[in-house]
């Protein structure tokens, strides 16, 4: 419901009694009455939810609180629009009961003229839609202030907790000759409930495409026969990688246990019956607040991206058969015009389903559909024949919660099996930001850190992942360069040293803040799911770009020092990768259906992909070898004719060792080019030998062709050039006095376990000269004691699970002696 207040009905002196407020409801659709000025009516009803102010917690619902705006000069008020803070239910948090607005021409508002005055009238929860309240002042008044005189809550009522009270806006027009003098002005509050983080957001500038919920743009949607699709030059082994015993191996064995420990398939089909008014079997546990109330099926997606991944590499029967039974169930509730989603078709809105569900749900059939079963294609066009053609579209980028991460799920269904170009045009449709676009081209850091619609995070990274798709699909170069200015910033920006992402969802992160400390509790950053995403989207440019090394060094980073090191044994995941203290969260547990956990599990069931890139038939057909695991590859260079399949083994014990060797075993020599990775963790060239004799040195940072005809039992050798890297931290929780360093030998984070406050001495004239005084253990890989600190030692970040640690220690210069 919006509140409307129109002149006629201000009694008095701005007094209104309760027969005086007049109210209708707004459609989505609806425009304010056409009695309204030309820029009233062009109000957008209901409103996108944005960084609120919020004030402090008041003692109750009698409490008042106020905000007032200086205008910088006297101005005759003809109106204000109020924009509520709401809820993912949109249901309005902290907009007044009663409100009472005031004028006068000095800020400590003696004497103040009343402009309106709900008196004892509650008003009307708006919800999520503008209400505009027409005032009209008797003279000028330079300062406004609004005060709430009763208040409503400001959080989310959660079970039996109590409520708690302030006063909330997302933003306030003061509206004067059709214009918003309050725009960009001075905003403060009463001392006892100010809160200052936000205050500027209630006079913030109007946002690059308004404030409503309704997007829909038909001049961005191309025809599809002026595209020029973007092949890749590389492409993902669908299968035919084996892992041989290692870390890698382990992950990945880890990552079963933790599928088939978590949910059973009755309770993951739950929703999906409920929804299809099927019998749910008795007796399961109770479904998972939030996880699994309000994004219903997503326990499902969970399940099946993980577990179908896997499944592309190794056989496990169980792990089959609970994929085949909940793709089969999803389908036993398909509704008869194709829809298959947990939730009920018209709570779309709801939270982020939209978004986030129908991306799990749609990620892990296609990944089901790659491992073979024969319905997951067929299911998922069915699926978007009706999704692509909704009523719900305009409303799904700004009107649910983190609108744009479901991008992603229409773009990866175009490059399916199953694919059409609906499913682009959609996007170009209904989400795409054309201002977004081109500030990301142009390296606008705000469109990260401060992302005009919803609140920033890592999320973020999916919809550069559609763009990137939308740039391969029609060729069109704005898509290119806003996805290569995307990447740039958050490698620049918002990357921990290890690889993790440094923004997430809640609090302030700008540019190479680099947070390791939380701002409130949740408040964290290097999310397991933003390192998902983070590696999936460089997956993306390494297959485009193949020679460019640097894409793969940001996935390896993101396999080990985020990944694996969020693994909890095979008991599950954690969420945050945090840097310093204990890992593990008190918020979300390690086996609750969470985002990381989803997306973790997503990632870790692909890792054989990410080991190698096949370059199929072609001028220069071969392999390029990526990541260094012991593993062998099964390919064909010549479209899966007989006889064309070739055989590699990599033996190597990285990264608990450097040497690595492989070896070809050919029916028949085979001509083939081998691309070989030297890291750009390399501290040095490297030598590579081909059957003992040295053949050409890799520099860091690159890949050697080495093109040649290959016969079985050929050898290629070398040792990666390992060593210690320290770097300075930069970021916003230093240490006064002191200096924190991060550490890495090549690819592998390390961290000093037993405190989170460790102070290391080095005996050199500086703190890079520390990695001289550190000595492998002998039996113990990856485990360095420290010189002159005997009670410290390094150690795997990954290998971490429930001690204190930090991977930030202070590195100080050793006092003189004496």
């Amino acid at each position: 419901m919006s509140a409307l207040w129109n002149r006629r009905e201000v009694v008095g002196a701005g007094v209104i009694t309760s027969a005086a407020i007049a109210l209708r409801p707004l459609a989505w659709s609806d425009e304010p009455p056409s009695t309204l000025r030309l820029e009233d009516r062009m109000t957008p009803y209901p409103a996108t939810w944005y960084r609120p102010y919020v004030s402090r917690p008041a003692t109750g619902a009698p409490s008042s609180a106020w905000v007032q705006i200086d205008l910088g000069a006297a101005v005759r008020i003809d109106a204000l629009r109020l924009y509520p803070n709401f809820d993912d239910a949109r249901k309005s948090l902290g907009f007044p009961s009663r409100l009472r607005v005031e004028g006068a021409d000095a800020p400590s508002f003696e004497p103040a003229s009343l402009l309106f005055d709900s008196g004892s009238t509650d008003l009307p929860d708006p919800g999520d839609r503008i209400s505009f309240l027409s005032i009209s002042s008797a003279k000028p008044v330079r300062y406004v202030r609004l005060t709430g005189t009763t208040l409503r809550p400001i959080k989310k009522i959660e079970g039996e907790a109590p409520p708690v009270f302030g006063l909330s806006f997302a933003k306030v027009e003061v509206l004067a000759a059709n214009r918003d003098v309050a725009e960009g002005r001075p905003a403060s509050a009463d001392p006892v409930t100010s809160n200052p983080n936000d205050l500027a957001q209630l006079t913030r500038k109007r946002r690059p495409v308004g404030e409503g919920i309704i997007t829909d743009n038909p001049q961005n949607v191309t025809d599809p026969r002026s595209w020029k699709q973007v092949s890749y030059r590389a492409e993902v082994p669908r299968r035919g990688v084996e892992l041989g015993d290692g870390i890698l191996r382990e992950a990945m064995e880890n990552n079963i246990d933790y599928l088939l420990t978590s949910f059973s398939v009755d309770e993951m089909l739950r929703p999906f019956r409920e929804r299809a008014g099927k019998p749910v079997s008795p007796g399961l546990r109770p479904p998972i607040s939030f996880w699994d109330t309000d994004l219903p099926g997503s326990s499902a997606g969970r399940f099946l991206m993980g577990a179908a991944n896997t499944l592309r590499w190794q056989q496990h029967d169980e792990l089959h058969r609970r994929m085949n039974a909940i793709v089969d169930g999803i389908a036993d509730c398909r509704q008869s015009d194709g829809y298959i989603m947990a939730y009920p078709e018209d709570s779309i809105m709801h939270s982020e389903r939209a978004g986030y569900t129908r991306s799990w749900v749609t990620h892990g059939l296609l990944e089901a559909g790659y491992t073979g079963h024969p319905g997951a294609f067929e299911l998922l066009r069915g699926y978007y024949d009706w999704f692509d053609r909704c009523q719900y579209l305009p409303k799904l980028l700004r009107g649910t919660a983190q609108g744009v991460q479901g991008m992603v799920a229409n773009t990866r269904m175009y490059f399916s099996p199953v694919g059409r170009p609906e499913d682009i045009q959609v996007v170009q449709r209904f989400f795409q930001e054309n201002y977004w676009l081109d500030g990301l081209a142009r390296y606008d850091q705000t469109m990260v850190w401060q992302y005009p619609y919803d609140r920033p995070h890592n999320y973020l990274l999916t919809d550069v992942e559609a763009y990137f798709d939308l740039y391969r699909a029609t060729g069109a170069a704005r898509y290119k360069d806003a996805v290569q200015g995307a990447r740039q910033l958050y490698r620049n920006n918002w990357e921990h040293i290890g690889g993790s992402i440094a923004i997430t969802e809640f609090g302030e992160f700008p540019p190479k803040s680099y947070r390791i400390k939380p701002q409130f509790d949740f408040c964290e950053t290097g999310e397991l799911c933003g390192s998902s995403f983070w590696a999936f989207l460089n997956q993306r440019f390494h297959l485009l770009n193949p020679g460019e090394e640097t894409y793969v060094t940001e996935i390896e980073k993101s396999i080990y020092n985020v990944g694996i090191a969020n693994q909890f044994d095979g008991k599950g995941l954690f969420y945050h990768a945090r840097l310093v203290g204990k890992k593990g969260d008190r918020a979300v547990g390690y086996c609750t259906n969470s985002c990381c956990e989803g997306q973790g599990t997503r990632l870790l069931g692909s890792i054989p992909e990410h080991l190698y890139s096949v370059v199929p038939a072609g001028s220069h057909p071969g392999l390029y070898i990526n990541m260094f695991a012991p593993s062998t590859i099964r390919w064909s260079q010549h479209d899966n004719r007989p006889g064309q399949e070739l055989k590699l083994a990599m033996k190597t014990t990285f990264p608990y060792d450097s040497g690595v060797e492989l070896s070809f075993e050919l029916s028949a020599p085979r001509h083939s080019v081998i691309r070989l990775r030297t890291p750009s963790w390399a501290t040095a060239e490297m030598p590579i030998y081909i059957n003992g004799t040295l053949a050409v040195t890799g520099k860091p940072g690159s890949y050697v062709a080495l093109d040649r005809t290959w016969k079985s039992g050929d050898t290629v050798s070398f040792t990666l050039p390992a060593g210690f890297r320290l770097t300075r931290y930069t970021g916003m929780d230093q240490i006064e006095g002191h200096e924190r360093y991060a550490l890495e030998y090549g690819a592998i984070l390390l961290a000093i376990v037993g405190t989170e406050d460790a102070r290391l001495w080095t005996s050199g004239a500086s703190a890079e000269s520390f990695t001289s005084q550190l000595k492998a253990v002998t039996g113990q890989p990856l485990h360095f004691t420290i010189d002159g600190n005997p009670d410290h030692h390094y150690v795997p970040y990954y290998s971490i699970k429930e001690e204190t640690f930090t991977c930030y220690p202070v590195i100080d210069k050793a006092p003189l002696s004496g």
